[in-house]
């Protein structure tokens, strides 16, 4: 077993010393690597620091501060870039390469959810559950003992025993991520408990009263009397976009009208649909309201199909929990259930304006859904996908996007026929 020297520059071994300078720039490579490690950490905490920054908006009192209490890791890894935590052994550099490692594999998921849930103006609250917040939490937890490391070697000298640099590097790590953990935090609760006291009906969202409970996932879910629908959709071939449809109109009861524009394969221009009793209309190219048969526009109302057919209580009774947050101010529960490409043909028929009568029914996603202290849906956000053969026969994997939106349930809506 190799044997490190105490003052001689060199490492013996079975196969005798290492000369002075080839085990210099051994330790110098050593260096580089990790300091790459430590900069790859910084960046990826910066752009955890610059989405919060700009993109966590709830309207509280402290939002600009929650977004600034968020870059005390970035302090962290910058001090691994300064001060790498060097191991001279190789498995002792093995296993604080991959704690570094593991840091990113953590981060680069967590920001690229983070970055969909604030772009899609929903769950404001951004760490609602333990099951959120845990993957931020190893990942502070490792970057924090990485930089650590470093730090105990820099203060205690290579002299010093490594269990000892070990210990205080630990404890050096726990006590950086308790600083820049507990003051991200306080900023996060201290404003959303601002939220909590906004006035009872404050929001288009729903109810803002703080001693209204949502109901469970598998409890209580309606759609508002009335309500402004909104609707955005796109899909994607091979990971590059192939359409959009953007949509917005008002319902009330089984009445509906909307009307939008849409940018795909199948349709380029105007797109819209009413319903008003039992007369029914389309939007034909380029603005012309159209007379047709009502089943022609069964299914069109948006919320109210998804919730009859995808949001069922049976669908629901196996529903994900992802906890409380607040959207706009106003409080809900945010749940998950399993999306087939059956069902969302059936509860979105929209669909068709991005993929025409394309068999999607083996295709698979996920179905995140609000509901709000008044037990009625005001968001949704899904995706499906699979196998693109059908779409494309050079292509490999298909996949659907969309947000949905209810607000303002229950205001004064009257339903124009069109024209």
């Amino acid at each position: 077993m190799a044997q490190e020297s105490g003052g001689r520059g060199y490492v013996g071994g079975p196969r005798g010393p290492r000369a002075p300078g080839r085990y210099a720039r051994h330790v110098r490579v050593r260096v580089i690597e990790l300091r790459i490690l430590g900069a790859v950490l910084t960046g990826l905490w910066i752009a955890t620091f610059v989405v919060i920054l700009f993109g966590y908006r709830p309207g509280g009192p402290l939002d600009i501060v929650v977004g600034l209490a968020a870059a005390g890791p970035i302090v962290i890894a910058v001090a691994a870039v300064a001060w790498p935590p060097v191991a001279r052994s190789g498995r002792a550099f093995s296993a604080t390469a991959w704690l570094a490692l593991a840091a990113i594999l953590l981060l680069v998921p967590s920001i690229a959810g983070i970055v969909s849930q604030l772009q899609g103006r929903g769950p404001q609250t951004l760490l609602p559950s333990l099951e959120a917040a845990y993957p931020w939490i190893l990942a502070l937890l490792a970057t924090g003992i990485y930089a650590g490391i470093g730090v105990a070697r820099r203060r205690l000298g290579d002299t010093t025993g490594r269990r000892r640099r070990l210990i205080a590097g630990i404890a050096a790590g726990v006590v950086m991520v308790l600083v820049a953990g507990s003051a991200f935090a306080a900023a996060a609760v201290v404003n959303e408990l601002a939220l909590g006291n906004r006035p009872a009906n404050a929001s288009r969202f729903g109810p803002t009263d703080p001693t209204l409970e949502p109901p469970p996932c598998d409890g209580t879910l309606d759609v508002g009397p009335t309500a402004v629908v909104g609707l955005r959709m796109d899909a994607a071939i091979d990971g590059t976009m192939t359409g959009q449809v953007s949509a917005s109109g008002v319902r009330s009861g089984a009445d509906f009208r909307w009307n939008g524009f849409a940018a795909t394969r199948v349709r380029l221009g105007q797109v819209g649909f009413a319903r008003i009793v039992a007369d029914a209309w389309e939007l034909e190219a380029p603005s012309r309201w159209a007379v047709v048969a009502p089943v022609q526009v069964s299914g069109y109302d948006l919320d109210r199909q998804l919730v009859e057919v995808a949001l069922t209580q049976d669908n629901r009774a196996v529903a994900e929990d992802h906890g409380l947050a607040y959207i706009e101010g106003a409080r809900a529960r945010h749940c998950r259930i399993p999306l087939d490409g059956a069902t969302l043909r059936r509860a979105l028929p929209e669909v068709s304006l991005l993929v025409g009568a394309t068999d999607i029914s083996r295709w698979g996603g996920e179905l995140d859904f609000w509901v709000f202290a008044d037990g009625q849906l005001g968001q949704a956000n899904g995706q499906a996908g699979g196998s693109a053969v059908d779409l494309d026969p050079k292509a490999l994997t298909a996949e659907i996007r969309f947000q949905l939106t209810a607000i303002d349930r229950g205001g004064q809506v009257n339903v124009q026929p069109p024209g």
